[in-house]
């Protein structure tokens, strides 16, 4: 089949998108302005150098970025990205998304957490009525900061549960952090009736995806790629129906995985697993959801009936309303007959 036949069926393809960071998700143009008006911050002010700033070496270094980036953004630079992701999201035929906030990473950049929470409702509120974009938030825990920090954001998302707050995350390094350590944190989260939503397995080996599951009681898991080394893993994914959210151009960047050829989405999918492709950080990684879809066609030989099914896992495991996965759904099923 015709690319070009692909990438406007694409197109027209009402998506979710599960896994993106507020921050992340800045376009270049953005970040320029943030790093001209905070030029103490050492981000770059200039366009090429700020896209040299962007070529990651390894994971390590991309935390370190993404860290001085979300050093530069205030409670008004909230609603902006909100917004700007929002219209960015619109265009590419996106109609909800779950998006990633680290709440104590923006308290020690400073801003309150009572700014914070007014920032992301009224941002909210700007994405549905302006943008017709509906946006869940995830507070996500920066593992780094240990069980602590946990416990903080938890402690944000229950205390201010800003409008759209369906659960907590835990992304950053892996490397050295046991996902068990944070199994209290995320027992009061679900206590309180939020979703555990946490990163796993983008780094390191299938073991921590299992604790995800185990000790988190992880829902979906943020990348999980590594899961595809474990058939017992997969076999569990698939029967109990914990979906994947993959970010195929996110593992490249940060070196999780060595190239395309090597990517074992396919294999994840040929498992039975749930999968849904997302972005991660698409103004950091350059890119965005059609290209996405797009790169799913082009390395792994996925047809419109595939790039169909992914999108319909994203409405299905999505923690949006009944209404909207319904109307999504048809959607999709429109799209794809025609």
């Amino acid at each position: 089949m015709p690319t070009s036949t692909v990438a406007s069926f694409v197109a027209a393809l009402p998506k979710v998108e599960l896994h993106l960071h507020l921050v992340g998700s800045a376009s270049l143009d953005t970040v320029l302005a943030l790093a001209r008006r905070h030029p103490e911050g050492g981000v770059p002010t200039e366009l090429e150098a700020l896209r040299q700033f962007y070529a990651f070496t390894d994971f390590p270094h991309f935390l370190d970025v993404y860290r001085r980036v979300n050093l530069l953004v205030t409670a008004d630079d909230v609603v902006t990205l909100v917004t700007g992701l929002a219209a960015d999201l619109a265009a590419r035929t996106v109609r909800y998304a779950e998006v990633q906030v680290t709440p104590v990473r923006h308290r020690l950049a400073g801003t309150s957490y009572d700014d914070l929470a007014q920032a992301l409702t009224d941002g909210r509120a700007i994405a549905r009525e302006e943008h017709g974009v509906e946006i869940g938030w995830i507070f996500d825990a920066d593992a780094v900061l240990g069980p602590a920090g946990a416990e903080e954001t938890v402690d944000f998302a229950v205390g201010h549960r800003p409008d759209g707050t369906i659960g907590v995350g835990l992304g950053g390094s892996e490397l050295g952090i046991s996902r068990a350590d944070f199994a209290p944190a995320f027992r009061r989260a679900v206590a309180d009736g939020l979703h555990s939503l946490p990163h796993a397995g983008e780094t390191v080996g299938p073991g921590e995806v299992w604790a995800a599951i185990t000790e988190l009681g992880a829902e979906r898991i943020g990348h999980g790629i590594a899961a595809a080394q474990d058939p017992h893993l997969l076999a569990h994914l698939a029967e109990h129906g914990i979906a994947l959210e993959v970010c195929p151009t996110s593992n490249l960047r940060t070196g999780a995985a060595p190239s395309l050829a090597e990517h074992p989405l396919p294999a994840l999918v040929a498992a039975g697993v749930p999968v849904t492709l997302a972005t991660d950080d698409p103004g950091m990684f350059h890119t965005d959801l059609d290209a996405e879809y797009l790169l799913c066609h082009e390395a792994f030989g996925m047809g419109i009936p595939e790039l169909a099914e992914i999108a319909r896992t994203g409405a299905r495991v999505a923690f949006c309303s009944d209404e909207l996965r319904t109307r999504i759904l048809a959607e999709i099923d429109v799209v794809a007959a025609a």
